[in-house]
C-alpha cells in the first residue's frame, strides 16, 4: 500500500472512528458497529477500504471473524511525513527572521 491509499482510507469520519475502535483492541463488525449509526453493510465496506488500504486485518475462525490493527500499516505514512519533516524546520526559521526583520 501506499500514503495515498491510507489517506483515502481515513478521510471518512466513520472509517477513522472505526480505525480508533480497533485501537483500543480486536473486535468483531458488531462491537465496531455499537454507537454507530451505520448498518452491518455499510461497517463491512469500511472495514474493506481500512483493509485493502492495509491499515487493519482479520482473523477468522469460523463463521466469527475478529479485526485489528495492523501494527505495519501505517509505514507508508510515516514514512511520507518523515520526507517532509525535515522541510519544516528550516522553513520556520526563515518565517521567523523574516517577522523580526518586518518588526525593526
Amino acid at each position: 500500500m501506499n500514503e495515498t491509499d491510507i489517506f483515502r482510507a481515513l478521510a471518512d469520519p466513520t472509517r477513522r472512528a472505526v480505525f480508533e475502535r480497533l485501537l483500543a483492541g480486536e473486535k468483531n463488525a458488531t462491537e465496531l458497529r455499537d454507537g454507530l449509526s451505520i448498518s452491518q453493510p455499510a461497517v463491512s465496506q469500511h472495514v474493506a477500504v481500512l483493509r485493502g488500504a492495509g491499515l487493519i486485518s482479520e482473523e477468522r475462525s469460523g463463521r466469527h471473524v475478529r479485526y485489528r490493527v495492523n501494527p505495519d500499516g501505517l509505514s507508508p505514512l510515516i514514512d511520507w511525513l518523515t520526507r517532509y519533516r525535515a522541510f519544516w524546520p528550516a522553513r520556520v526559521e526563515n518565517l521567523k527572521t523574516l517577522l523580526k526583520e518586518m518588526d525593526q
